[in-house]
Formats: C-alpha cells, structure tokens, sequence
C-alpha cells in the first residue's frame, strides 16, 4: 500500500527538481567532484621522463576537452619505456558546452595534487571521468576501481519502482549500445506524477559487445546496492549507468516528452490585469524557491524508514523456514556420488563444526561439501540458520551457496567450489604466504569490507556474522576474498543496531570485548573482528601469537606499541619488506586500530572503512587505545568457542551506532 503522504511529498520534490534541474545544466559550470582513485602502488620519480610524458598528456586532454566533437578523447604520449596512456569521457549531454571543457581542466588540475607521483589514476566527476595509466587500457573493459552513489531517501512502492528502474536502465543501456558516442537515456513511468531517469553511457574506445558487457556489469550491480532508493548509480571506469526521479540530464529527443501543461485561466473580461507571462516570471522563482527550501529542510531531517517484508528475528524457528530454499535441496546418495562416499582424497580441510570435502557433481561441476558433524553442537536451527542465510546472500565477496542435504541425521551445505582454501592457509604458513604480495592482501582487505558492507547494509537482511576470522575468508582462483561459514550469524531488524545473547559463541581473540564479556554483538562487534583480521593480514602473525613469548602481549596491543612509538611498519610481514606500499600499509594498520577501539561508537562503519581504503584524501581520526581484554595465556590459546555464559547479561537500551550515510561509496 502507497503512503499518500509520502508520495505527496516526493512528487513535490520531483517537480521541484523539474523546475531547476534543467536550466541548470545549461547554465552552471562548477565540476562537482566524486572520487579520485590513485593507488601508491606504482608511483614515478619527480621531475623523470615519464612526469614529463605526462604533463605532456594532461595539456593534450585538457586543450581538446573543448574541441572534441563527441565529448571523448584518448591520446598515448610515448618514448622509450615511458609510455603513459589518457582519455577523458563528458556526459554525453554536455558535449559541446563548456561543462566539459571546465571538467576536464578541473580534473587534469585534481590529478596533480592528488596524485602527484602516481602512475595509474582515475578521477571522476558528475560530468566528466579522466584516466590515465603507464599501462595501455583502450578498447578493454574495465570494472575496477568502481563506486556507488545512492540516494538517502526510499521508493514508497518499492516493487513497482524496481521494476521500472531495471527497465528503464536496460533501455537506455540498450540506446548506448546501439549508438555512435555510446551514450544512452531513457525516461520512464512509475505512475501518473512520478517517472524514472536513466542514463548510460560507456568510453568510446569500447565495441558494441564490450559496451553491453559493460554495462550489464553495472546493471547488475545495482540491486544489491542501490534498488528501493529514488536514485543511483554504479561505476566502472569503462562505463556507467544512472538513474533519478528529475531529469538530471539534458533531455534529447530519445526522451519521451514531458507532458505539456494546460493552458492558463484567461483573466475575467473588463479588468485590467498585469500580463500573465509577468506574474509568472515573478511567482514562480519565488514560489519554487520557498518550496525547493523547505522540502529539501524536510528531506534533510527526516529521513523515511523503509520497512523489509523479510522475517527479521535473533533466532530462526518454525518449520516453514526450510520452504524458502527447497528447489536447492540435493539427496544424499547425489552428495556420496560426488564426494566419492566422503573419502580422504576429497577431503579439504575442518570447517567450523564439521569436516569438508570437494565434490564433482554429474554435469562435472565442482563444488564443496560441508558435512556437519553429529556431535558438532549445531543442531537443526543451526543448519536452518546458514542454509537460509546464505541462499539470500549474493555478493562476490562472499561464497555462494548451491544447495543443502538434510536427511535423517545428516546435515550438509553444497557450496560453490573455491580452489584457493582460506587465508590462513596461506597467512601463517612460513611456505605459503610470500605467495601474497602486499597487492593481493590489499586486495583481500578490500574484499573482506565490501562483503561485511553487503552484511551489514545492503543485503535484503542486515546480517552479524558473529565469527569472522582468517579461516573463514576463502580465496578464489584469483585470490579474490569470499566470506563463508555463517552457522553463528544472526539476522537483525532494518532498525535494529545491537542485540544481546546468554550464549557466547565465536573465537576468541577476535571477539569483541562487549561480546565475549557481555553477550552484546552489533555491526560494529563484526568490525572489531575485521580489525584484528586487517592487523593478521599485514603482519602475517596470528592474532595468539606473542602468547607464545609473552603472555602479557598479543598482536593487538604490539601493533598499537609500534603505532604509538611512531614505527608501524615494523608490524609488516617480513617476506614484504622489498615490495610493498607505504601509504596503504599505514592505512591499513590505521584502520585496523581504529576498528579495535574499546568504545563501538568510536569504531568506524564500514561505508567509512570502505571509503578510507579507496581514497588517500579523506581525514582518518586518530585511534584510541585499543580493548586489551585477553591477558591469560589460557584464554590466549583458546581457539573455537560456544560457551554458555553463566554471568548475568546486562539488557540495557540499544545504542545506535550507525553513522550517516556516505554519499559515496567505492567498492
């Protein structure tokens, strides 16, 4: 059911947004900024060829910004192992203003200061991107470094609305990639006062195929993060989509029209009366601007609450929660064909509560097995729990379920294979980890925020893990990391910021202190673990280690000695000590103690871990103390844990500790 006072409310600000949007992008030429991505990875020397090569390409983009025809332009500077490689791509709507030619500059200027020794940079704006590299990337298709942006405010239909935005993106996506500047719009219906404005558009280097695989990618990345919003958009270096409910974009004539108004009342005859066209022109400037003022105040302090459909409880029950998932049950004689009866030689290693194996499935796909034991301490509940969790999870960041066996006492989770097995048998492995180089931790990093992100925010269920630590972070093939094993996580309200349990059950080390000692677990006890996880990675020690020379000491209060004493680089793993970057390992250890801070107020969001890991411009606060709690060797040494907890629980009144949300969001 559509709340009228709601809709009443975004149809005003739909036609406010009308009135001015338009003109606007006629007449302003201020660059507003997005995101700059520079990674410390590959830098120059001051004052080298190759900074000249790229001064020289900068004035190249920045003087044709105002001569090309199309709204893109690439060029190659090149001399002797010193190529650098640029383009600009406008909004397709602004070619052939000065929008374009004031964006380029702008962020030719940006990539200077922000960017000044780095050789790999892309710098978007709201109408514009600049790129430039020491590697060739024309006519390739590109989905990383990408973003997100979503509006605060929620559709009051969201299924209508939905279906109208996936509509609306593909057929503008569909123009773009029939079209010769590879740029696409569309307007659509939601209802008689309400229509959806979408934008696609893809760099001009790029085929007809590799554009709509382009934008597919995008596309496809919208409804986990910004569908049931009243706008968004997802971008890729080599393309983008967008869509609002006011005409962001300077509509051409692929738009339908909007509908013309009705002519004014005729004023009555014998009276004199001041021209209409006069009133107007006096009116509604005036008018327009006390409404844009006081729904955008409304907008700003009082943001709509979305209510899920979903079932939002701390524990599953009733037998009707199987039904959700029952078109990917397998039979057990299909799992003992694959695993060739749970023999040794398919065995991958000891999963939490259970033992796990590979699978080859009849139409040769591989998969893994996850057979819980009988005397594992994970009932019925437990199985339902992960088995609906993770069926309503899809991200890349964490591991797909495929299916479920639950028949007589057997309980077993089919999950997409990943052949890399987990981090830590590759962290704390003296043999094995100098096969991650401190690019591929970084990544792993990065990975592990945008799966927790998915977690905590944009999954149609807002999901604790409860258990997040190095054995369960997958790597895949290409090293990318995947979150698995949810048997502890909990389901939270969509307004729900902490709950508290009589049953303590996680590994310690990587509990949070208002967890292990109080039974209180929120988003922000997940981060506490995401911490202790970023402080592993970069030091290639576990989080117990320093129990086994000193029982007064774990990695958590050794990292904040080296922070303290001004030297956090000691804290890097040794094998890295010839290549890594500066600039992020810092980061990283700057994040991870700031994730460990006692307070979980005082602990960033994840948006904000996100945001931190992909931009060296934003302000990091400085971290506090971390929670030193685990002081005894025996407690140190303790490794898998469900206790139930005989203290008393304090039931005090949940604290929010969610922050508001950034606008942007890189992935």
């Amino acid at each position: 059911m559509i709340n009228h006072q709601n809709m009443k409310d975004m149809t005003t600000l739909v036609l406010i947004f009308s009135i001015f949007t338009l003109p606007s992008f006629l007449t302003s030429t201020e660059a507003v900024f997005l995101l700059s991505v520079c990674p410390n990875t590959t830098t120059f020397t001051p004052n080298s060829t190759f900074q000249s090569n790229l001064n020289r390409l900068l004035f190249n983009l920045s003087s044709n910004a105002n001569r090309s025809s199309t709204g893109f332009y690439n060029v190659t500077v090149q001399t002797t192992n010193n190529a650098v490689y640029g383009l600009f791509l406008c909004r397709g709507d602004v070619v052939g203003t000065d929008v374009c030619k004031i964006c380029v500059a702008n962020a030719t200027a940006l990539a200077r200061q922000r960017c000044p020794v780095e050789k790999q940079v892309v710098i978007w704006y709201d109408d514009c991107m600049l790129r430039y590299s020491n590697e060739s990337f024309f006519s390739n298709v590109t989905d990383s470094p990408s973003f997100y942006m979503r509006n605060t405010v929620n559709a009051t239909d969201p299924i209508r609305f939905n279906e109208v935005v996936a509509a609306s993106v593909n057929q503008a996506a569909s123009e773009a990639v029939g079209d010769a500047d590879k740029f696409g719009t569309n307007r659509a219906n939601v209802n008689g006062l309400i229509s959806v404005y979408s934008l696609a558009q893809c760099t001009q280097d790029l085929s007809a195929t590799d554009c709509n695989r382009c934008l597919q990618g995008t596309i496809g990345e919208l409804p986990s993060y910004c569908y049931g919003r009243i706008g968004g958009r997802f971008v890729y270096p080599s393309c983008n989509v967008r869509y609002e409910v006011y005409p962001f974009y300077a509509q051409n004539a692929t738009s339908a029209p909007e509908p013309a108004p009705g002519p004014p009342p005729s004023p009555p005859k014998g009276k004199n009366k001041t021209p209409t066209s006069t009133i107007l022109a006096i009116a509604v400037p005036i008018s327009a601007s006390v409404l844009l003022f006081v729904v955008g105040y409304c907008c700003i302090t009082r943001r709509a609450k979305y209510k899920y459909n979903e079932a939002a409880a701390d524990e599953p029950s009733g037998e009707n929660d199987i039904t959700t998932v029952e078109s990917l049950q397998f039979d057990f004689a299909t799992i003992q064909a694959a695993t060739s009866n749970f023999s040794d030689d398919h065995k991958l290693g000891e999963g939490g509560f259970g033992q796990v194996y590979k699978g080859i499935l009849s139409n040769g796909q591989e998969v893994a097995v996850k057979r819980l034991s009988r005397d594992s301490g994970q009932g019925t509940e437990e199985f339902k729990n992960e088995m609906v969790l993770v069926a309503k999870l899809q991200h890349r960041n964490l591991v797909r379920l495929l299916g479920f066996c639950l028949e007589g006492e057997e309980k077993i989770l089919v999950y997409e294979y990943v052949p890399n097995k987990s981090l830590d048998y590759f962290l704390f492995d003296p043999e094995k980890q100098g096969q991650l180089d401190w690019s591929r931790r970084f990544k792993i990093i990065s990975g592990i925020a945008r799966g927790i992100m998915y977690l905590h925010e944009d999954s149609r269920l807002r999901i604790i893990h409860r258990d997040l630590k190095a054995s369960n972070i997958l790597l895949d093939g290409e090293m990318h990391s995947k979150i698995s094993d949810f048997g502890m996580a909990r389901i939270f309200g969509v307004d729900q910021t902490q709950a508290d349990t009589n049953r303590i059950v996680g590994t310690f080390g990587y509990m949070s202190p208002e967890y292990a000692m109080h039974g209180h677990f929120s988003v922000k006890s997940d981060l506490y673990s995401f911490g202790v996880l970023v402080l592993e990675i970069v030091s290639g020690k576990k989080n117990n280690y320093f129990f086994q020379t000193d029982p007064a000491e774990d990695l958590m209060s050794h990292a904040w000695k080296l922070w303290r004493d001004g030297t956090p680089l000691e804290l890097l793993d040794p094998c890295l000590r010839d290549s890594y970057s500066r600039t992020e390992v810092i980061k990283c250890i700057h994040i991870g103690l700031l994730c460990l801070q006692e307070n979980p107020a005082d602990r960033p969001t994840t948006q904000s871990i996100i945001l931190m890991l992909n931009s060296d411009s934003v302000t990091m606060p400085l971290p506090q103390q971390p929670a030193f709690f685990l002081r005894s060797r025996a407690v140190g040494n303790m490794s898998e844990a469900a206790l139930d907890s005989s203290q008393s629980i304090n039931k005090s009144s949940p604290s929010v500790y969610e922050g508001s949300i950034t606008q942007v969001y890189p992935r």
